[in-house]
Parts: structure tokens; C-alpha cells; sequence
């Protein structure tokens, strides 16, 4: 796996996507968090994990959520991966 060149938690707007119909709105923000990725990111390979998508479909397709926060790593080839950011510890 290649090494991560640049790291960056982001907390994605995804209000936008209400603007969709009722029946398209989870897979507009989808898109929202891809367009996000590739402005921010300065890349055009953008992969969403398999967790980031579970969390905006959880409520299914009429209600994503408005935010979210993100991790986004950048490799060595230009392919940026969308994650959920590590949990920090509560002490």
C-alpha cells in the first residue's frame, strides 16, 4: 500500500444536498463529498470507504446527514481515500 503523502481531517458541509429531491439526496451527498475531496484535495481519484458511505446512507436515502468529519489522505499517486478520523481517547 502506498504511503499517505498528505493527511487532513475536513468537516464537509452536506446541506446541500437537501436541495435534491426526497428519493436523491444520499447519493447528491455522496457527490457533494467526492466534489469536496477533488476542490480540496487537488485530485481527481477519489475512493470513499466503505464505513464513510454506510454513515451518510444509515438513514436512508430522504435523510443524510448535514455534516460530516472526515479524514482524507492523499498517496504517493494521487489517489485520495476518505475515511472516518481515528476516535481520540476521553480521559
Amino acid at each position: 500500500m502506498a504511503k499517505a503523502v498528505v493527511s487532513r481531517i475536513y468537516t464537509v458541509p452536506l446541506r446541500d444536498a437537501w436541495k435534491a429531491s426526497r428519493k436523491r439526496r444520499a447519493e447528491r451527498a455522496i457527490n457533494l463529498l467526492r466534489s469536496f475531496a477533488m476542490r480540496h484535495m487537488k485530485s481527481d481519484k477519489v475512493k470513499i470507504s466503505e464505513e464513510v458511505n454506510e454513515l451518510i446512507w444509515e438513514r436512508s436515502i430522504q435523510k443524510p446527514p448535514r455534516r460530516i468529519k472526515v479524514l482524507m489522505e492523499k498517496d504517493e499517486d494521487g489517489v485520495v481515500v476518505i475515511s472516518l478520523p481515528k476516535e481520540e481517547g476521553t480521559e
